[in-house]
């Protein structure tokens, strides 16, 4: 069964904006990242998480555990943030279509922390914000198929920004274990996200996520309502959309003419214009353009046509 869902026009205009921006990300980092790049992500991945649920570790605390410093605080929270690196360490091992992986990750990332780590929950839950009933999460003897209705749903044809976020939510829905379920769903979108679009590797976008935590209740409530995920959908490509103008505010090293083009041309448009060059890189000048559209000429790898506002690019 697909989960309820409406693609709106703010939802496509976000899926287009943010398509953009992984074209624009693959061009400033189509060579190899540096491992204090990496490092500071998976940094800032694990501070933002475990802030959300709680966690009261500094970043500076998280950056001692990670290398392998010794650090005052609470018991609790230092477990949290261990497990936290182990999980991010193992990440490309999980296969984010299997259950089993799924419950794997939730053993690792819970361990010391709640008796049924890495099992579903046998017991019924509520989300309680304040004196009130936020979340009542769906009985636990329906637990199991709906989870496997959901895996089922990662396997059809859907496009995966969407996908991921719709996991997102409907596995934030379902609740299916007693602790650990907003981290866990938070993950398995990254990895979601991680194998179709190996950029996400470098995309921290959980600290925004962080800095609008009442904003990220608020969408999950507000689908809740209406029974659907297409608000929180909408929410989450926002937050994916601001997080990449960050990461290319940051981006290391200056993008050649040839790297954009060749990322371009990976998209497999065989006919265009220098227009439809701009709508896909949006933040460079027209000058930027006409001069990667030169070079690209030069080195063969489009032919030009036509003058003016007559000429077109194609690609043998």
């Amino acid at each position: 069964m697909t989960p309820p869902y409406t693609i709106t026009p703010q939802i496509l205009t976000l899926l287009t904006d943010v398509s953009h921006k992984i074209g624009e990300v693959n061009a400033s980092f189509i060579t190899k990242q540096s491992p204090e790049l990496r490092k500071r992500n998976r940094i800032r991945t694990i501070h933002a998480s475990l802030a959300v649920e709680g966690n009261t570790l500094s970043i500076e605390q998280v950056t001692a555990i990670i290398d392998n410093k010794k650090v005052l605080g609470p018991a609790k929270d230092i477990q949290e943030v261990s497990n936290a690196i182990e999980v991010y360490d193992q990440l490309k091992q999980f296969n984010p279509y299997s259950e089993k992986s799924f419950l794997q990750a939730h053993k690792i990332l819970m361990q010391g922390l709640t008796k049924d780590a890495g099992k579903y929950r046998n017991r019924g839950v509520g989300i309680v914000k304040g004196s009130q009933l936020a979340h009542l999460a769906p009985p636990a003897s329906n637990v199991a198929f709906l989870m496997k209705d959901l895996f089922k749903y990662l396997k059809t044809d859907v496009q995966m920004l969407v996908k991921s976020c719709v996991f997102h939510y409907e596995m934030e829905f379902i609740h299916p274990f007693s602790d650990g379920n907003g981290r866990m769903g938070r993950l398995w979108q990254t990895l979601l996200l991680m194998q179709k679009y190996p950029v996400f590797e470098f995309l921290p976008f959980e600290t925004l996520i962080s800095k609008h935590q009442e904003k990220y209740y608020q969408a999950l409530a507000t689908s809740d309502k209406q029974a659907e995920s297409t608000f929180f959908i909408a929410f989450m490509l926002q937050i994916l959309n601001e997080s990449f103008d960050e990461l290319l505010t940051e981006r290391v090293g200056p993008i050649s003419s040839e790297q954009r083009i060749r990322i371009f041309l990976s998209t497999g448009i065989k006919a265009f214009t220098r227009k439809t060059y701009m709508d896909y890189f949006k933040t460079i000048s027209s000058a930027t353009a006409s001069r990667d559209l030169l070079e690209a000429v030069n080195k063969n790898l489009v032919k030009k046509t036509g003058e003016k506002n007559k000429t077109m690019y194609q690609v043998d």
